[in-house]
């Protein structure tokens, strides 16, 4: 455990120092909720509603923390590693490349978190945004849309046969879903062209998961987004187990 903790910090070191990651996780989305919240502060999203759009855009900007950390942080880290035979040379040693597996993923796991506690820390003091989720709720849909975020960085990292490709992946995938699944804009926005569009991507079922938990929803009103997520983390992570087995690149 104590080899562990200090793996640990040394990823997180190798996280903070990559501006990124740290960028993006911690800052950027505090940054869009000053820039929105400057603008429509506490406007309720349509007229006569006891939900403003600072009360959305919290969970939204959440989703846009994982998708930071699962489909950009998490992969590029393991590819770089993967392309310089990083974890080939640890295996060799006591460490072994399961520790470093591990404390990535666990590192930012906790960045993502983090994150996502600042954003809800600053829209309760200059927002006063309104939670009505249970903790439990929250909680569960927090843990299902990491683990599918995660997951799909996972697959990419493992279908990516270099940096580069994996990187293309990554960029490709998180950009579309990021302004077209509802994590930067309300989606009742979108023409129905646009929302067709987003019913394909797996960020959109994270979003309605996360802003219907916020808004005080139980989890059984929103079965579908928790079957998507769930459904799409196993089938991510056994595609990519698959093909991690069938290449040597650790």
């Amino acid at each position: 455990m104590k080899r562990f903790m200090v793996i640990c910090k040394m990823e997180l070191r190798l996280f903070i120092r990559d501006f990124f990651g740290f960028f993006f996780t911690l800052v950027f989305p505090t940054l869009m909720l000053l820039l929105f919240g400057g603008i429509y502060g506490n406007t309720p999203i349509y007229s006569g509603a006891d939900i403003t759009i600072m009360d959305i855009s919290v969970p939204a900007y959440s989703v846009m923390i994982i998708g930071v950390t699962g489909l950009m942080s998490l992969p590029l880290t393991l590819s770089v590693c993967k392309e310089k035979k990083i974890y080939k040379r640890l295996d060799a040693t006591p460490v072994g490349k399961k520790s470093i597996i591990s404390a990535q993923i666990l590192v930012n796991l906790v960045m993502t978190l983090i994150g996502i506690s600042i954003l809800i820390i600053v829209g309760k003091i200059l927002y006063h945004i309104q939670i009505k989720g249970t903790f439990l709720a929250i909680s569960v849909s927090v843990l299902f849309s990491i683990v599918a975020m995660f997951s799909m960085g996972f697959l990419f990292t493992a279908i990516g046969r270099d940096l580069k490709s994996t990187n293309l992946l990554c960029y490709f995938f998180y950009f579309i879903m990021l302004f077209l699944s509802g994590a930067t804009m309300p989606d009742m926005l979108f023409p129905d062209t646009m929302k067709k569009i987003a019913n394909l991507l797996p960020m959109t079922y994270a979003v309605d998961l996360m802003q219907g938990i916020f808004a005080g929803d139980s989890l059984s009103l929103h079965g579908m987004e928790l079957f998507i997520l769930g459904a799409l983390t196993i089938i991510c992570i056994t595609i990519g187990t698959i093909l991690y087995g069938k290449k040597d690149w650790t």
